[in-house]
């Protein structure tokens, strides 16, 4: 056998050697790894989509789907300023109920709005250090929204006003939204349906 040949051959072996030992460290790593750090980790990768937080992170508003607005083609939005809810309404018919936070120190306009033009996925307002997802103008063209809950400039939701939905005014005037509702607005609701804010 000639020298080439045993070198080749040798080579061969190593690799094939460092290989299967390679996958059995791998494998046997692997199985000695805790299944609370694989849970975790399959938790922290379901939890963000572009840094957006998903419907599980967000405050649950009701187990009942969306309303399918075609069949109700005469709905309307209704928010309450004293319960913090945003109420899809069909007549006096309540057909979805949102939790919502509204603005401090009665800086939501009270009256009969319309949804207007402007929408857009995302904004941010240095002013306030605040962005938001999914917004929808009812008043003045893009100064007074429903949204999502704000967010700071890596469009991360901050868990301060999130955690102030259905319960108290925290935004500068806008209507807050969770992720999930801020989206189904943001989809569905189609300019011109009139918003009505009332303080009862």
């Amino acid at each position: 056998m000639s020298i080439k040949l045993k070198h080749m051959l040798v080579v061969v072996f190593i690799i094939f050697t460092v290989s299967i030992v390679g996958n059995f460290a791998k494998a046997s790593f692997a199985s000695t790894r805790p299944q609370s750090s694989l849970k975790s980790e399959k938790v922290a990768k379901s939890k963000t989509v572009n840094n957006k937080k998903t419907s599980s992170e967000t405050v649950a508003t009701t187990n009942k789907p969306y309303p399918n607005l075609v069949q109700y083609p005469q709905a309307w939005i209704l928010v309450s300023l004293k319960h913090q809810r945003v109420y899809i309404m069909n007549g006096k018919q309540r057909l979805y109920t949102m939790l919502a936070s509204t603005g401090m120190h009665d800086s939501t306009p009270t009256g009969t709005f319309h949804v207007e033009a402007e929408r857009g996925t995302y904004f941010y307002a240095p002013k306030f250090n605040e962005g938001a997802y999914d917004w929808v103008s009812w008043k003045d063209h893009g100064v007074y929204l429903f949204h999502s809950t704000p967010t700071d400039e890596q469009k991360h939701i901050l868990p301060g006003p999130e955690a102030d939905l259905g319960k108290r005014p925290s935004s500068h005037g806008c209507v807050h939204l969770s992720i999930p509702d801020a989206r189904w607005v943001y989809e569905t609701i189609p300019t011109g349906t009139t918003v009505k804010i009332v303080r009862s």
